[in-house]
């Protein structure tokens, strides 16, 4: 049981997503870095679906009501807990009465906090995430109190633990991205199609939890017609009339109509939603789906290991 005392940037319950709920126009939101998340539960032994506080672009400080332990996974980040100060991708214990600050580095945009037993949260449409634009859920605030399910394992036994993040998930400035090309690649020129796979950009400022709008040489175009909306998910990367690209994340809407160039693999997505703005130089390399399938295999079965360590 942690009680929240400060809180800055942006900071919700996610667990790994609604699904299902697309056709209602409804997003599937869950976490913008799904092997953070699903890394963090795993060094808890928690479900690899259990509910984390995601943190974005800002810092949180809570106090402990009981004894427990937690995990922080993430980018841009460090622990304090108590008088010490902890890395990422670790497990450490927290009596009742301690203070915990995660606070913003660089690096990175979003951190997982995760706690023994998962948190405890409110079940909407089937899942525990946060979807701020749509009101399901709420932002959290100085003053929230958040429980948690009994955990499975000791919490002597989970606490000083690691994870291997740089052995699976290299997260650098200059990530180049696997894509797979996108039902409208021929609505670009062979020049646009080279721009695009031979250009470097970055992240506007502008980006959120629902697109990420990137900046650099603009994309031409071969068919400049209004396309019929049409689905899209997470890594669609959407080509609108300026030739910027943006590629939609975690709150992307169910449907649009811009025509898309590609779509990031699920293995590269953790890398672009930790990018950051103006700082991080983007590339993007075409893949195959086989190959994209057994990248993230590798990374799934790296999680699954660890948890089951």
């Amino acid at each position: 049981m942690l009680e929240i005392l400060e809180v800055s940037g942006i900071a919700t319950i996610q667990d790994s997503g609604r699904r299902g709920w697309n056709k209602f126009g409804v997003p599937t939101s869950g976490p913008m870095d799904w092997f953070a998340h699903q890394a963090a539960n795993s060094l808890l032994n928690n479900p690899l679906n259990s509910a984390v506080i995601e943190l974005g672009l800002g810092e949180i400080t809570f106090h402990a009501l009981r004894n427990t332990v937690l995990s922080v996974t993430g980018a841009g980040y460090e622990v304090e807990n108590y008088i010490w100060t902890f890395p990422l991708w670790t497990t450490f214990y927290v009596r009742a009465g301690w203070t915990v600050r995660v606070k913003k580095t660089s690096g990175g945009n979003w951190a997982y906090i995760a706690i023994a037993g998962g948190f405890d949260s409110p079940v909407i449409m089937n899942s525990h995430s946060t979807y701020l634009r749509g009101g399901i859920g709420s932002a959290l605030k100085a003053g929230d109190v958040l429980n948690s399910f009994t955990p499975a394992t000791d919490l002597l036994k989970l606490a000083a633990r690691d994870f291997p993040v740089d052995k699976f998930m290299p997260y650098s400035q200059t990530p180049t991205l696997e894509v797979i090309p996108a039902p409208q690649a021929d609505w670009f020129t062979p020049e646009g199609i080279r721009t695009f796979y031979e250009s470097e950009y970055t992240l506007s400022p502008s980006f959120d939890r629902m697109g990420y709008r990137l900046q650099g040489s603009p994309i031409e175009k071969a068919i400049t017609k209004e396309l019929i909306s049409e689905g899209m998910t997470m890594g669609s990367i959407q080509v609108p009339a300026d030739g910027q690209p943006i590629i939609m994340m975690a709150d992307a809407p169910t449907a649009g109509g811009y025509p898309k160039i590609a779509n990031v693999t699920r293995a590269s997505l953790p890398l672009l939603a930790q990018c950051e703005a103006g700082v991080s130089r983007i590339r993007f390399r075409k893949t195959k789906i086989n190959d994209s399938q057994q990248r993230f295999k590798t990374l799934f079965d790296g999680i699954w290991r660890n948890r089951n360590a």
